[in-house]
Order: C-alpha cells, then sequence, then structure tokens
C-alpha cells in the first residue's frame, strides 16, 4: 500500500480497504525503521494519529474532505507549523514553536491531510545538499537500493556502507527523501533556485516548482522573497497535480498571490503530440554535464520528435550570467531576511549581557553556520551605499534581461522547453563536501535557477538510473500559470520512460500488498 499513487491510496481509503489509522501507523512505522536516512528533524506521531483518528471518522460518516484526506505527507523544516517545531535546521530556531501555520499547511490539514512531521534541510535552506544543517546530512534512499548496490561499477563499492551513500541533494533533501523511501505520499519543499527540483533528481521523484505568486509564501520563512516559491514533491506527476489544486489560489495573507481564482484540473492522457513545440535551450549544454545526462537529453527530445512533436534548438542568451546574478540578488535579500533574527523577540538568544550590541553579535555567531553568515556579508556589502547601484540595481537590470529571454522563446510558438535538471547523478558524501557550500550551490543551480529568475512554473521527472544505478532526472518549463499544459506534457513523458521503483528491503518488510509499478529505467 505504500508504494501506491497518492490517487490509488485515496480510492482505497473510500473502499475501506484500509483505515487512515492503519495507513499513518505503517508510515510511522517506517520512518522508524529508515531512521538512519535522516529524513525527518520532528517526527509529529500522536498529532498525526489523532488526525488519522478524525479522518476516519469522517470516511465513517461517508463525508471525506477530498482526495488528500487521511493521506500522509510531510512538511520541510521552514514552514511554520502551529505546535510542531520549527527549526530551519539551525541553532537559531531551535526549540521554537510557531502560532500558527503555514498557508499551505493549512490547505493540507483543512482536506485532511494527515502531517507526519518535518523534514530536513540545509540550514535557513542555503545549500544544494541537505548536508548543511544542525541536524546532520539526509541520506540518499538510493544509497540503499537493490539497483545502487548490485550495479557493476568501475570502482567498486567500498565496504563500508559510511562510504558509499550518496546525497539527496537539496535544499528539500528531507522531503525528497521522505518520499522516495514511501514514508509519505507527497511532501513540501521550498524552491527558490531549484531546491526541490535539484533533490526530486537525484532521489528519483517528481518535483513541481509552480508559478511564483501560484501559491502562498505566507509562513514560509523567507530565504528571497522574489524567487521563494513552495515546492510539491510526489511520486508521480498526476500526484503533483492533486496537491497543487489543494494548494493554489489567492491569499489575502500574501500580496504576491494572484487575485484570480485557480481551478483544481485532472491531467488528462495526452496521446497526440504532434501539436506540439518542444524547445532545446543550447545554453542548458553547460559546462561539467556529464556524457550520460547529455545522452539522456538528446534521447528524450528524440522521443518526443518521433512522436510527432515539433523540437527546435532555442537560445537563452543571458542564462550564463543567471548564477552570478542570483549569488547577488539572494544574498542581499537573505541580509535583509535574516537581520529578524536577533534574539529579542524569538528564537536564540546568547547569554552575553555586556552591551545590546554585544548580545546581537554573540547571539548570530552562535545562531548561524558560516555558510549563513558568509551570505549575510555578502549581502550588506552589495547593499552597502557605494556599492548599490553597480551591484544590486544592475543585477535586476540582468534578471529583467533573463526573464525577456524566456518571454522570447514563447512568444515564438515553443510550448515547453525541456533541459537536463542536474549536472549529473548523486555524489557520494564524502565527495560532496570536499567543495564548500557557495562552489557547490553555484555548480548544481545552474540549470534549475534561471526558471526562479523569471518566475516561471518547472517539474523535474525522473527520467533513468545511471550507470551507477542511480536517478537521473530531466526538467520541463512551462509558460507563467500554465500549470495543466506543463504537468500533461510532463506526464506523457514519464509514461514513456517508465522509471522503475525503488527497491528498498526497509519497505518490503513493511509492505506486503505494493503495488507492482514499472520495472524498466530505458526508454523503449
Amino acid at each position: 500500500m505504500l508504494r501506491a499513487s497518492l490517487r490509488e491510496v485515496s480510492a482505497a481509503l473510500k473502499e475501506g480497504r484500509v483505515t487512515p489509522t492503519e495507513l499513518c501507523q505503517r508510515c510511522l512505522s517506517l520512518i522508524k525503521s529508515t531512521k538512519f536516512l535522516n529524513a525527518y528533524i520532528t517526527v509529529a506521531e500522536e498529532t498525526a494519529l489523532k488526525q488519522a483518528e478524525e479522518s476516519e471518522k469522517r470516511y465513517r460518516r461517508g463525508q471525506p474532505l477530498g482526495v488528500l484526506d487521511g493521506i500522509p505527507v510531510a512538511v520541510k523544516d521552514n514552514f511554520n507549523t502551529a505546535g510542531i517545531e520549527t527549526t530551519c535546521a539551525s541553532n537559531m530556531l531551535k526549540g521554537y514553536i510557531s502560532p500558527y501555520n503555514a498557508t499551505v499547511v493549512q490547505k493540507l490539514l483543512d482536506q485532511g491531510a494527515v502531517l507526519l512531521g518535518k523534514t530536513n534541510l540545509d540550514e535557513f535552506a542555503m545549500g544544494s545538499g541537505s548536508t548543511d544543517g544542525v541536524f546532520g546530512p539526509v541520506r540518499n534512499p538510493w544509497s540503499y537500493s537493490r539497483q545502487y548496490k548490485e550495479k557493476p561499477v568501475s570502482e567498486p563499492h567500498s565496504e563500508d556502507e559510511e562510504c558509499n551513500w550518496v546525497i539527496t541533494g537539496g535544499s528539500s533533501g528531507g522531503s525528497a527523501a521522505a518520499v522516495s523511501s514511501f514514508t509519505c505520499f507527497a511532501a513540501l519543499g521550498s524552491d527558490t533556485g531549484g531546491s526541490t527540483r535539484n533533490p526530486a533528481a537525484h532521489c528519483g521523484v517528481v518535483g513541481l516548482k509552480p508559478t511564483y505568486g501560484l501559491i502562498s509564501r505566507h509562513g514560509l520563512i523567507p530565504l528571497v522573497n522574489s524567487m521563494d516559491v513552495p515546492g510539491i514533491l510526489t511520486r508521480c506527476v498526476d500526484d503533483a497535480a492533486v496537491v497543487l489544486g489543494s494548494l493554489a489560489g489567492h491569499d489575502p495573507k500574501d500580496s504576491t498571490t494572484i487575485q484570480d481564482n485557480f481551478e483544481p484540473f485532472e491531467l488528462p492522457n495526452l496521446t497526440d503530440v504532434s501539436k506540439l513545440s518542444i524547445g532545446i535551450p543550447k545554453e542548458y549544454h553547460a559546462p561539467g554535464l556529464s556524457s550520460e545526462i547529455l545522452a539522456l537529453w538528446s534521447k528524450a527530445a528524440d522521443l518526443f520528435k518521433n512522436a510527432g512533436a515539433k523540437v527546435t534548438e532555442v537560445s537563452l542568451p543571458h542564462t550564463r550570467y543567471s548564477i552570478v546574478c542570483y549569488h547577488v540578488l539572494c544574498t542581499a535579500e537573505v541580509a535583509s531576511n535574516m537581520a529578524r533574527f536577533d534574539g529579542l523577540e524569538y528564537g536564540h538568544r546568547s547569554d552575553m549581557n555586556k552591551s545590546t550590541e554585544s548580545m546581537y553579535a554573540a547571539t548570530r555567531r552562535e545562531g548561524f553556520n558560516a555558510v549563513v553568515r558568509g551570505r549575510i556579508l555578502s549581502g550588506n556589502y552589495f547593499l552597502l551605499k557605494q556599492n548599490y547601484e553597480n551591484y544590486f540595481v544592475k543585477a535586476q537590470k540582468v534578471r529583467r534581461l533573463i526573464a525577456n529571454d524566456f518571454v522570447k522563446v514563447f512568444r515564438s510558438g515553443v510550448d515547453v522547453l525541456l533541459t537536463p535538471t542536474t549536472l549529473s547523478d548523486a555524489v557520494p558524501y564524502v565527495e560532496f563536501i570536499k567543495e564548500d557550500n557557495r562552489t557547490r550551490s553555484a555548480q548544481d543551480d545552474i540549470l534549475t535557477q534561471a526558471a526562479n529568475m523569471a518566475g516561471l512554473p518547472a517539474i523535474n521527472v525522473p527520467a533513468a538510473l545511471s550507470e551507477r544505478g542511480l536517478p537521473v532526472g530531466l526538467q520541463f518549463i512551462g509558460r507563467s500559470f500554465q500549470e495543466k499544459q506543463l504537468l500533461t506534457v510532463a506526464k506523457w513523458f514519464e509514461k514513456q520512460v517508465q522509471f522503475p521503483v525503488i527497491q528498498l528491503e526497509e519497505v518490503k518488510r513493511h509492505d506486503h500488498d505494493a503495488f507492482q509499478h514499472q520495472k524498466s529505467a530505458s526508454f523503449s
């Protein structure tokens, strides 16, 4: 049952083949047995079981609240949750319990979803590996899969499993690992420069970054206000559409959300792609792109072409400036956003009492890690009066040029862009930490970040297994607020590639009624 899609398990709940309490207990049991993944920071067992009991009562009365009623979900630990600790994986917020729910969390609860807990991340979502939080790194479930362990590689796996495990990507690595390891059916992440799509690619799940303004940011502890978007992680595209339908729409508490009403949609089964125009941006053939992913990208383009779609190479000339531009804008907004953590109103407060100024300094030194402090320092430098025009204003102008590139391409008749999501499959943790956070983030965000600059919807779809037996994903970027078209194309692609289900012994022991899914990782 835990391997089922969200819609399948929702049908099972309606038919009485499983109860919300039984489903919740199975997930909680699996969370305990996969604790070594470090996917969760907080597991709200008591709260989840109470929510499951309430859901069960509604099903008995024949009055479920919707498709999500009784469905176990998880939330990244940078969304505020009333009554449950919200830490952002930082010493600064250890022990902090918000008095309110983020809008997206409240919408999930209003639909009857069962909140299992809060997932791990890079501190304050600053990173691309989910390795820099105070609760330790998240381990990719595929590190313990039969596919990875049994795959012949040029360099044999070490007998010491501690050296073999690979990263999840980040910063929403905990949410991606939670979905990938079947401990929940959907999870929320956040996406500022690729933080939902990057771990989705490495963990073999679907990761959706909606159009900026489609989903409320209220209650999401901000990183970069002008780019932050709540992300959705699920095991299939249809499930992402279901969750999107529950979360999207105007929120009076977030002035950046759309004013128009959002109508949830069910994805059609696309059979004819001859009217589709797929764009292949040549700038995404970036330095460091592995030959394996390049071949997969080409194969995917051929798949559309052979099915009758129009596939054309397009140019997004300002993409190459995106990472540098992002570094300026991101750190500038980080410096502003992190100013609220001063030890006075909430969060950590230093014992230093020599002066107010020394207390501020000590609180921030003790509360933030080196990565966060470094971004604050950079941001304040860019915002200095003598630097403001040369850095911040100039970066905003370049951002407009990047966004205009996308507008021109879509106006030319292209429906959806097809690109890689990551430069390679997931790397071992011991290799990943050899480079600093800033270098890694610049490398890993290069293919995902421009969509955030332009505010466009983008989705990672698992496409195949690498030679090492690890997931590789491809990214689709759509027109602004055209999520239905984007997801329809993504669903068609998902059906063609038949991505395999992860084979985890821990899951097999907990799920005797597992649904049988596709086994092949190759294109037919």
